[in-house]
C-alpha cells in the first residue's frame, strides 16, 4: 500500500492502495510502517504522492458505511494520530500532491512541511461536511496551522475543490510543476532541506508546530468522542450510504 522508493537521500513513499488511494485502517498502518522504516533508515528527507492521477481520494466511505461504529471506534483514532505523526516527524517531509487530493488527502498533504501540486490536473480540498461528518481535531487543526482561520472557514464550510492555481494562491500549495515533474521537484526540495543539519531542522520545525501539537493533545480528548459518536449515528451512516450511492454509485 505504501511503496518505498530511495533516491540518494530522499525516501519517496507512494500510496498503492486501489483506483483512489483511499485512507482506511489498512492505509494508516502500512503508512506508520513506512514511517518506521524511513525513521530507522539513514535517508534525511521524505516525499509522500500518490500513483496515477491519485493522491488519495479521502477517506474510504464504504468501509465506514459496512463497518460503521466498530469500524470507526478503530479508524478515526488510528486516523488522528497517523496524521499527527506525519505532522511532527522530524525529517522534511514534501507531498508531491500528483493528483486529486480531497478531504483526507488533503489532511494528509497539509501535515507536510511543503507541498508541491500538479499543475496539469487534479483538485484539493476538504469535503467533510458535505458528506455530514465533522474533522477529528488533530485534521482541523493540520489544516488550520496551514491556512489563516478566514481561509479555513470558508473552505469548510463551501466543500470547495481547488484546482493548483488557486491552491497556491491561498498558501494550501507552496509551488506547481508540470504533472511529470511533481515528485521529482518535491525530492528537489527534500534535498534542499535535507541539507540543513538534522539536529538544527528538527527542533526547529518543532518549535514551530508545538503549539498546535499541544492544542491537539488538549483538545481532542474531549472533542474526538463527540465526533466519533456524530459519525457512528444511524443517520450519519445512512447520509454517508447516500452520498455513495449519489455521487460513485455501488462498489
Amino acid at each position: 500500500m505504501i511503496h518505498l522508493d530511495h533516491r540518494d537521500s530522499v525516501t519517496v513513499l507512494r500510496i498503492e492502495h486501489g483506483k483512489a488511494n483511499a485512507v482506511d485502517t489498512d492505509l494508516f498502518e502500512d503508512l506508520n510502517r513506512a514511517l518506521d522504516e524511513a525513521e530507522a533508515s539513514s535517508s534525511g528527507a521524505l516525499v509522500l504522492t500518490g500513483t496515477g492521477s491519485m493522491f488519495s481520494a479521502g477517506v474510504n466511505l464504504f468501509k465506514v458505511a459496512d463497518g460503521g461504529a466498530e469500524y470507526l471506534e478503530t479508524f478515526l483514532p488510528l486516523l488522528s494520530s497517523s496524521v499527527r505523526r506525519l505532522f511532527r516527524f522530524h525529517r522534511p517531509v514534501i507531498a508531491a500532491v500528483n493528483g486529486h487530493a480531497i478531504a483526507g488527502g488533503c489532511i494528509l498533504a497539509a501535515a507536510c512541511d511543503r507541498r508541491v501540486m500538479n499543475q496539469d490536473k487534479g483538485k484539493i480540498g476538504v469535503t467533510e461536511l458535505m458528506v455530514g461528518v465533522p474533522f477529528p481535531v488533530d485534521a482541523l487543526e493540520i489544516l488550520r496551522f496551514q491556512l489563516p482561520d478566514r481561509t479555513v472557514q470558508d473552505l469548510v464550510y463551501s466543500g470547495r475543490t481547488l484546482d493548483a492555481a488557486t491552491a497556491l494562491e491561498i498558501g494550501l500549495v507552496e509551488e506547481v510543476a508540470p504533472g511529470d515533474e511533481v515528485v521529482e521537484q518535491a525530492c528537489k526540495l527534500a534535498r534542499k532541506l535535507s541539507s540543513i543539519p538534522g539536529d538544527a531542522f528538527a527542533t526547529t520545525k518543532r518549535q514551530i508546530r508545538q503549539p498546535t501539537i499541544e492544542l491537539m493533545e488538549r483538545t481532542s480528548p474531549e472533542v474526538d468522542p463527540k465526533v466519533l459518536e456524530i459519525w457512528s449515528r444511524p443517520e450519519t451512516l445512512a447520509s454517508i450510504r447516500d452520498f455513495l450511492a449519489r455521487t460513485i454509485g455501488k462498489k
